[in-house]
């Protein structure tokens, strides 16, 4: 009966989903503008006001900021963080908000022309529009929005059917790698044969192309290289589970504001800190296993490569020494896309990613300075439930994959 209930029939017409995404958006993105009656203070996000609009002057001027202990990025990343600047008119930092608002429409009116095109239901477009929503302001204090939607785009075009689908995949995944590097996590769902070899040869020509265009272009474009071997374990990640609960019961460490998060310093850290690697080590090889027992027959299911794509990105951030918030959003994002297909095996992942949205945004901004300060309970609990809704996620997400990648169907 809830099928063809009127909450059903509701939340299946277009015309709703257009209406809470615009409500929700107006409130949203006026918020991250500081528009009146939401400005508060009046002062932008922090890293949009000071982070990014520092970069950008640096990246205007011809160079990369190397010496700012917070660029860690690949060259491509100047891209979002310069593109504001094509708004001439506007402050900067009300320029970014726009584009990454853009992106936002952008990416909500893909998902929902691709589901009515198919036929299919919208809870891709739903799933978009409701965690972005839970995430608050936060979509649009960051350019993870933008490199999200290249990844996204990545998948969608993998899909097709034309013959330059597979090295177009690999052009937009070269390019959301050199915004962050998180994207070339999408190769390893690609089918093997004639499909890997077209979308890796295009990946590594695109990226090398792009790569020396920028080191070319702009001094120290490949600083980042380098940038990432210091980073401890960043407060809200899963190794830093255990400090939290330690540091009720007499551990001499603390947090330190470094390489630009708030880490964990003293006894114990950089074991932990190893043990992290070793587990993202364990969880890449167990992707190239399964790619090696995956069957043929599975390069003519489209819909392997996305939930191939998400279960990579899942198993890479609960295994990362960092989880920022933003992580959340890439998340999203391949799991809408996951959605956008009948046979996906991911959607019991996609909810739990849903879920651990909601904790994200009571983690920061509302809880987090006492998780930072005080090591708060309720704060702490908070991070367990999110950090644990994200393992689930990742580890439901491996099994499911798994058991489709063998059987060449979906899974029950």
């Amino acid at each position: 009966m809830l099928r063809t209930g009127p909450l059903a029939r509701l939340s299946a017409s277009p015309w709703t989903l257009i209406a809470v995404w615009a409500l929700s958006r107006l409130w949203l993105v006026a918020a991250a503008l500081k528009v009146p009656p939401l400005a508060g203070d009046g002062t932008l996000d922090p890293s949009v006001d000071t982070v990014y609009r520092g970069w950008f002057g640096v990246l205007a001027s011809g160079t990369f900021p190397a010496h700012d202990v917070s660029w860690q990025y690949p060259p491509g990343a100047a891209l979002p963080i310069l593109a504001p600047g094509l708004l001439p008119s506007l402050d900067y930092g009300h320029a970014f908000v726009l584009t990454a608002a853009l992106t936002d429409a952008l990416v909500t009116a893909g998902l929902l022309w691709l589901a009515m095109r198919k036929g299919r239901s919208l809870a891709a477009a739903w799933l978009w529009t409701a965690a972005l929503a839970v995430l608050s302001t936060m979509p649009w204090n960051r350019f993870d929005l933008q490199v999200t939607a290249v990844a996204m785009a990545a998948l969608v075009v993998a899909a097709s059917s034309r013959p330059w689908a597979d090295r177009a995949f690999g052009a937009l995944v070269a390019l959301g790698a050199l915004i962050k590097v998180w994207p070339a996590l999408l190769l390893a769902g690609t089918g093997r044969g004639r499909r890997t070899r077209h979308s890796w040869l295009s990946a590594a020509l695109t990226g090398a192309v792009l790569l020396a265009g920028f080191a070319l272009a702009m001094p120290h474009a490949l600083s980042f290289l380098t940038a990432q071997k210091s980073r401890g374990i960043q407060i809200e990640s899963v190794g830093a589970l255990p400090f939290h609960v330690a540091r009720h019961f007499g551990w001499s460490g603390t947090w330190k504001a470094k390489d630009g998060s708030h880490e964990f310093v003293g006894p114990y850290v950089e074991t932990v800190s190893l043990v992290m690697q070793c587990l993202t080590v364990l969880a890449l090889g167990w992707l190239l296993y399964w790619r090696t027992r995956r069957p043929a027959p599975s390069d003519g299911a489209p819909w392997l490569l996305p939930d191939a794509s998400l279960t990579a990105v899942l198993l890479f951030v609960v295994t990362s020494r960092v989880i920022s918030p933003q992580y959340l959003v890439w998340l999203v994002g391949l799991a809408a896309v996951c959605l956008l297909g009948r046979e996906t095996s991911q959607r019991p992942a996609a909810w739990l990613v849903l879920a651990a949205c909601v904790f994200t945004t009571l983690g920061f901004p509302l809880l987090y300075r006492g998780l930072r300060d005080d090591a708060d309970p309720l704060a702490i609990a908070n991070l367990f439930v999110r950090d644990l809704l994200l393992i689930a996620a990742a580890g439901l997400s491996a099994v499911r994959l798994w058991r489709v990648g063998q059987l060449g169907r979906k899974e029950p």
